[in-house]
């Protein structure tokens, strides 16, 4: 008969070891699981081993970013939604700090490409709508501009999620995509507003970010 495997056990040894490559301690099957109160069994139980720990370990992070994109609701303005999808990406990376590392690290392999390529889709998807709205102009490339709104937000999340500056930088992706957003066609007043109900959640609470990066 199959023994159960507990999902709690999986999450554990994977944050486990995203923690260990952060502190750069040496990660084997015993200091892995080393205070855990679980076997080296357990390695072997749910990954098949070291190898296939360190693959998974890589797709966890997309894994659970995609859950987290997933739960952004989709609303009339496409324009929010795109902001609303990058303050989702900027609380996975918040919440996952130690799998964030991992995720963009190409030593790894991943089990399952497509689930990188389909964090950049969702945005390629909302700057669709944006257009089919008439918020953005017509020759925008949704790719390119997908790009470059991932961009913003991996660099916020590289810089306060895994880096130096404190959560309140975080509202400077306000002004940020607001730019980038009013370049590709948007109106200014109504871009601004619309990336600010977006973000909201990574605003410090009572302040309010203007285009020119001042908070109020």
């Amino acid at each position: 008969m199959a023994r159960t495997k507990d999902p709690a056990v999986r999450s554990l040894l994977l944050d486990r070891a995203a923690q260990m490559l952060r502190t750069r301690q040496p990660v084997t099957l015993r200091t892995l699981v080393a205070g855990t109160g679980v076997s080296t069994m357990a390695v072997y139980t749910y990954f098949g081993g070291m190898d296939g720990l360190w693959k998974a370990l890589r797709q966890e992070g997309f894994t659970r970013l995609a859950a987290r994109l997933a739960a952004v609701r989709m609303s009339a303005d496409p324009v929010r939604d795109l902001a609303a999808l990058g303050a989702a990406y900027l609380a996975n990376a918040m919440e996952n700090p130690d799998l964030y590392r991992v995720m963009f690290d190409a030593g790894f392999d991943l089990e399952d490409t497509g689930a990188a390529d389909e964090t950049l889709h969702r945005l390629v998807r909302a700057i669709d709508r944006a257009k089919t709205s008439s918020r953005l102009r017509d020759e925008v490339d949704p790719l390119e501009l997908a790009t470059q709104s991932w961009l913003v937000g991996h660099g916020l999340a590289s810089l306060v999620a895994t880096g130096p500056l404190p959560h309140q930088a975080l509202a400077h992706g306000v002004p940020m995509l607001t730019a980038l957003f009013t370049s590709a066609g948007d109106e200014p007043d109504r871009c601004r507003q619309s990336v600010e109900r977006g973000w909201g959640r990574m605003l410090p609470a009572g302040r309010v970010t203007n285009l020119s990066g001042q908070h109020t």
